[in-house]
């Protein structure tokens, strides 16, 4: 009897336990057999085409100063390939090794991305003036700002992009462009679309193109010390396929005009996202799957006829040969070469 009652439970809610942890299980499986075919995939390409691309072979003397070692009396904004950070101020958000693997996506500080040559910071923020990944939350956003002091404080002639936003599922925190604009002050480039066109030394010695991202407060208006969101523009996907990634990357590239006749900073982010529907959900172990890719990608671009469109490169987990191809790049414009 009891048998039968089970029986007829199963037909009434039309599935079967166990059919449905098998179909779980199966769909797991060509799961990760897609994402290692498109780890498989990127990685033949590297071998076939190489990553050899206009100033490649450079290294900065000094990647704390690379942009004056190539003259900031040269080097125009818009000739700039600026190398970015990806939710920049998580390298001590959550638990350590309870909840931090699932939310930080940088290791170092902001000073010492900076130091690394990092010149585009996204930073998330949340009610309270704490800078957040999602719903968790880590230092407030004043050691973020200190960070950026420092590194100005010991240099001379890099400029820097710092977004700052309202994480998604939170508030504004009350006068905040406010407390931007008073934490940074002299620093702040104000909002102005002839900053494209200038040299690093027109601008100098203001140093912080700051764009700032409210969901509700007003947004800043030109000629103010802030930024607004539509001059940092992206066409981030969510997905933890490299390849998929790799290739949306290209297209909507491809969909930019120009940078020297741009009048935003158009980014492309060299990274993957884990999904919920995926085994794998830390960080690390999943944007690895595209983070040794971007002299490919950066390769690919300039084969597709794109290398005069490439701007901000942001990644997760940066280092230095990252800040290096894209110094390369940037060193490659200035001397005509790309």
């Amino acid at each position: 009897m009891a048998a039968s009652n089970s029986s007829s439970s199963s037909g009434k809610n039309g599935t079967n336990p166990l059919d449905a942890m098998g179909a779980f299980f199966s769909a797991q499986v060509t799961r990760r057999k897609l994402v290692t075919t498109e780890k498989q995939a990127l990685a033949t390409r590297l071998s076939a085409a190489g990553d050899t691309f206009p100033g490649s072979d450079h290294r900065p003397a000094d990647r704390m100063r690379w942009m004056a070692e190539l003259g900031a009396d040269r080097l125009r904004v818009h000739q700039v390939v600026w190398p970015g950070t990806h939710d920049s101020a998580t390298n001590k958000i959550g638990i350590p090794f309870v909840t931090r693997p699932f939310a930080q996506c940088q290791s170092l500080s902001v000073y010492e991305q900076l130091a690394t040559g990092a010149r585009v910071i996204d930073v998330r923020v949340q009610e309270e003036r704490r800078v957040c990944h999602g719903v968790l939350a880590t230092y407030p956003v004043d050691v973020v700002l200190d960070d950026v002091k420092r590194f100005l404080a010991e240099t001379e002639s890099e400029v820097l992009i710092l977004e700052v936003r309202t994480e998604f599922g939170h508030e504004d925190p009350p006068e905040f462009g406010k407390f931007l604009v008073d934490q940074l002050g002299d620093h702040l480039i104000p909002q102005d679309e002839a900053v494209f066109g200038k040299t690093i030394a027109e601008l100098l010695p203001r140093r912080v193109i700051c764009v700032w991202k409210p969901r509700k407060s007003p947004a800043p208006k030109p000629g103010e010390p802030l930024w607004s969101a539509g001059y940092l523009r992206d066409n981030w996907i969510d997905t933890d396929l490299p390849e998929t990634k790799f290739e949306s990357n290209l297209k909507f590239l491809g969909q930019q005009p120009p940078a020297a006749g741009r009048r935003f900073f158009y980014r492309v982010e060299n990274t993957v996202t884990p999904k919920a529907d995926n085994p794998v959900l830390c960080v690390w172990p999943v944007t690895r799957r595209i983070h040794g890719y971007a002299r490919l990608f950066i390769a690919e671009v300039f084969a597709r006829g794109l290398g005069d469109k490439l701007q901000v490169f942001s990644t997760d987990f940066i280092d230095g040969d990252f800040v290096d191809a894209c110094a390369g790049v940037t060193k490659a414009r200035v001397d005509g070469a790309a």
